[in-house]
């Protein structure tokens, strides 16, 4: 039980670092949260106009879930791996440096599922290309792909990865409720489209 709680602690500081707001303040871009969406994630970064810097932020939330994964995985345990997985997406979505009002995790979850189960992470990446590629909406795409990442990690993988992926995908669509009113409605900004 301590190695879980010193992965949840662990996985929450690491994932709470908000990259996206970091990054666009170095930049001269001013506050992300005060542009587009007020998200801290790449596809509101990528509302500024700066691709580069949207790569950087989809690599660092991803970076962040991932490697706080495989460091607990290594040094703990693999449950220790999904709990801090877990938390290093809640650590994202609700920051303590931000008040607790962060992104919405989807780089952060894609990167922790490749690291607690390489299988389901790479279906769930495929999932979200996919379906980016045809429909152009970053928040459909995100959700077609980890409403999916429970049934990849039924078919290649175990019981902590299922369960893992369920509570990301549930929070994920939690997190979206507002993308899937402006979905329903047709207000949802396309993929590089600038907003606000």
């Amino acid at each position: 039980m301590i190695n879980l709680i010193i992965a949840a602690i662990a996985g929450y500081l690491l994932g709470s670092i908000p990259f996206g707001l970091v990054l666009t303040r170095m930049a001269g871009l001013g506050d992300i949260r005060a542009i587009g969406s007020g998200n801290i994630g790449a596809t509101n970064v990528l509302r500024t106009g700066n691709k580069g810097l949207a790569a950087a932020t989809l690599i660092l939330d991803s970076g962040k879930g991932a490697f706080a994964a495989l460091i607990a995985g290594w040094h703990l345990s693999p449950e220790a791996a999904s709990v801090a997985g877990l938390f290093a997406v809640l650590g994202h979505n609700f920051p303590v440096w931000l008040n607790f009002k962060g992104g919405k995790g989807v780089a952060t979850t894609l990167g922790v599922l490749l690291a607690v189960s390489w299988p389901v992470g790479l279906g769930a990446c495929l999932t979200w290309v996919a379906v980016a590629a045809i429909f152009r909406y970053s928040s459909l795409a995100a959700l077609v792909a980890l409403a999916l990442s429970p049934f990849y990690a039924l078919i290649f993988s175990d019981v902590w990865v299922i369960v893992t992926a369920l509570i990301l995908a549930v929070l994920a669509i939690l997190r979206h409720r507002a993308n899937i009113q402006r979905l329903v409605s047709g207000t949802e900004p396309r993929i590089g489209k600038k907003k606000g």
